[in-house]
């Protein structure tokens, strides 16, 4: 039998992460025999693997890197199945060495067939599921090249990207405060330009559909009913469709008796509460249509044109679960 020393199973660990008495074990199965060792550990792992590839990984890591000229950001999510294997250290220097070689790569596929010290990432994983002994995975690969990037991540749970069109001053708190209103906010697209007509349609159907049945219960209870509006985005109010609500406003303010010469004084209000009580998609999915989170007077597009010629080129976001 070969004499397994302290220094062999310090090695060992070292090199693949796994726990001390599954080294040595590993180390006396391949009768010292170092890159045999580690063979056994990686086939532990697959069995590991295979046992728990239905359980949930909704625990984990999110994270985003920038290369060092602010022109490329990768982020991903290492997940794992529980908060407590999420919360340890050792957890979040293997998200982060992962990271750093995503940064390399434009998709998933590629980076999972990445070399990380003599195995794959895919391999990795597997081989760290048999040390950690939950489900590892990477839920989410995003990347992200513009001439000004810049990144935010929220309690090591969402981590949000920017891409500027240009590299203005000030450009780094310009993409902290976008991607921090991106994860705060849960955007999914950038403007409601972007809207497919046939998606809106049918979110409009279903929006007005659950506040319609809401209603009925609030009715039931007499409570005040909510407003059910016509429309749901901005990309619905056409010319025509805003001059109407100009003139319904209009007879509005003639029927409660206000003098005609004030209209010009309320007209601009009621036509805004219109748009907003008819735009309800575009705050909750759209980046730049959003209330900005640190001044609600102001909408995120217009944030932006604070900045002078600059324009949000892409964003990415990634989360946990």
């Amino acid at each position: 039998m070969a004499n397994i020393t302290a220094a062999d199973v310090k090695r060992l660990r070292t090199s693949t992460g796994a726990g001390m008495m599954d080294c040595k074990n590993a180390l006396v199965e391949a009768e010292g025999d170092f890159d045999k060792a580690i063979d056994i550990l990686r086939k532990k792992g697959q069995k590991v693997a295979a046992k728990r590839a239905d359980r949930e990984s909704t625990e984990g890591v999110a994270i985003a890197k920038i290369n060092d000229d602010n022109t490329q950001g990768v982020a991903i999510v290492l997940a794992c199945e529980t908060d407590f294997v999420g919360k340890n250290d050792s957890f979040k220097a293997l998200a982060n060495q992962f990271a750093d070689i995503a940064m390399n790569f434009d998709n998933k596929e590629d980076f999972l067939a990445a070399d990380f010290g003599g195995m794959t990432v895919a391999e990795k994983l597997v081989e760290q599921t048999g040390v950690i002994g939950e489900k590892l995975d990477i839920t989410a690969f995003e990347k992200i090249a513009a001439p000004f990037v810049g990144s935010y991540i929220h309690g090591n749970k969402i981590a949000s990207m920017i891409g500027l069109t240009s590299a203005v001053d000030k450009a780094d708190v310009l993409t902290k405060d976008l991607a921090m209103q991106a994860a705060s906010m849960g955007a999914t697209t950038l403007s409601y330009k972007d809207f497919d007509s046939a998606f809106v349609a049918s979110e409009t159907e279903a929006r007005i559909a659950v506040i319609e049945k809401e209603n009925i219960e609030l009715g039931r209870l007499g409570k005040t009913l909510k407003n059910v509006p016509q429309y749901i985005s901005m990309s619905q109010l056409t010319e025509d469709v805003l001059a109407k609500a100009t003139e319904d406003a209009k007879a509005e303010l003639k029927a409660e008796g206000k003098p005609e010469q004030i209209w010009d004084r309320i007209l601009p209000g009621k036509l805004e509460r219109f748009i907003s009580d008819n735009t309800t998609l575009d705050l909750e999915q759209c980046l730049l249509d959003q209330e900005f989170i640190k001044d609600a007077k102001k909408s995120v597009a217009d944030y932006v044109k604070s900045y002078g010629d600059v324009e949000v080129a892409d964003f990415k976001t990634v989360a946990l679960g």
